[in-house]
């Protein structure tokens, strides 16, 4: 079981913030109903999706695993908050 971290921020404080937000976004099992066209259920056991060519080119949205889109792929963004203590009174 994953711990989840809550950070509540107010907006419009008056206080000066040094606080940086790091996003990583990771695509987990591939989720696409292969059989859905006759009324079935069957994933193909992709575990996680492996880019099919380098960043920023269209073979990079494609499993090169199942060779479905990245949008089939559960999608798991992981959330950190770091801040200068310096900056904490």
């Amino acid at each position: 079981m994953k711990k989840r971290q809550v950070v509540i921020r107010r907006e419009g404080s008056n206080r000066s913030s040094s606080a940086q937000v790091i996003r990583n976004v990771r695509y987990a099992e591939c989720q696409k109903n292969h059989a859905a066209n006759i009324g079935g259920y069957a994933v193909d056991g992709c575990r996680e999706f492996m880019a099919g060519g380098a960043d920023g080119t269209a073979a990079a949205l494609s499993c090169a695993a199942c060779g479905c889109h990245r949008n089939f792929h559960r999608r798991e963004v992981d959330t950190e908050v770091v801040c200068d203590s310096s900056s904490l009174s």
